[in-house]
């Protein structure tokens, strides 16, 4: 039975505002992203989202303490698809030429010092992920009781940051145990699914690193910027499934900033509203196959 489709959107690290704050400005980011890139107002969002933050942190965090709440842009017309600032590039180069030196000998020689130091002090929550079996257990549980509500939905998976691992694992576990779900697009943003480390740790549980039979179409949306995606492309290091389903790849530009101006390319709203995110959210909705296409036939009421 064909139940309504629906964007189920799943949080990365980091303590959040509360679960109904935070889905709102989702909500929104989602939104403000199909207006700019696709001229296009859907007039209900189908958008459900599974809040974890509590199984790691006791207090959510206060209005006085969330210092990068979502906020408009405040500008027109599409958000920008390539890097306008000095030397964007060239840090990029470097730093991807650097960590994939250090990935190639961590893999080598099975030790990874780099990783661990930049997991832990860097991504903190994606460490007590990998080593509190407890958390581990009751996020992924968390995710899993949400993804099974939508079996028979048409669903598309938007996965932030840390929540990548969340959603792949638990995608992974419902294969072994033979349930599945539609997953017509499963979007990864901003996620460490490349590093050495999180590579190690899932090949160790689930025997290879593939695609999940439950997904028809994997899209990794990564702002080369972002400390959070280096290491191995998704494409290179997770093979097809059994119905020949390949990761891509997909460049982005995480426009997001700081209220005081300066750059945080890892922050979720600012990938929710990149066009190529929006571009994924109006194909699910529509049918529409292009940006070029959806300007020329969606509107704004």
């Amino acid at each position: 039975m064909h139940r309504p489709d629906v964007i189920l959107g799943l949080h990365g690290l980091a303590n959040k505002p509360p679960r109904e704050e935070k889905e709102r400005w989702w909500g929104l980011a989602i939104e403000e992203g199909l207006r700019r890139n696709c001229s296009f107002a859907p007039a209900e969002l189908p958008f459900a989202f599974v809040y974890w933050a509590d199984l790691r942190y006791d207090t959510p965090l206060a209005s006085d303490d969330n210092l990068e709440p979502y906020y408009p842009d405040g500008g027109v017309g599409p958000f920008p698809t390539a890097h306008e600032e000095p030397g964007d590039a060239e840090r990029l180069g470097l730093t991807d030429r650097i960590y994939r030196t250090i990935e190639w000998i961590q893999e080598k020689t099975g030790l990874t010092p780099f990783d661990d130091v930049l997991i832990e002090y860097r991504l903190d929550d994606l460490w007590g992920y990998l080593e509190n079996p407890e958390f581990r257990a009751a996020a992924r549980q968390r995710f899993r009781g949400v993804l099974e509500g939508y079996t028979g939905s048409r669903i598309l998976l938007a996965a932030h940051s840390m929540g990548s691992l969340i959603a792949y694992d638990v995608l992974r576990m419902m294969e072994r145990d033979g349930m599945s779900v539609d997953v017509a697009h499963f979007v990864t943003l901003g996620a460490p699914l490349g590093l050495t480390d999180v590579r190690l740790s899932m090949e160790r549980e689930h025997g290879g690193l593939t695609v999940p039979e439950s997904v028809r179409r994997w899209s990794n949306h990564v702002d080369r910027t972002d400390i959070a995606t280096v290491g191995e492309d998704i494409a290179d290091a997770y093979a097809p499934n059994g119905k020949g389903v390949r990761a891509e790849d997909v460049s982005v530009v995480n426009g997001y900033r700081r209220p005081k101006g300066d750059r945080n390319p890892h922050k979720s709203y600012g990938y929710l509203r990149t066009p190529q995110f929006s571009q994924a959210v109006h194909q699910f909705l529509t049918g529409a196959s292009s940006v070029g296409s959806v300007r020329a036939t969606a509107t704004v009421d």
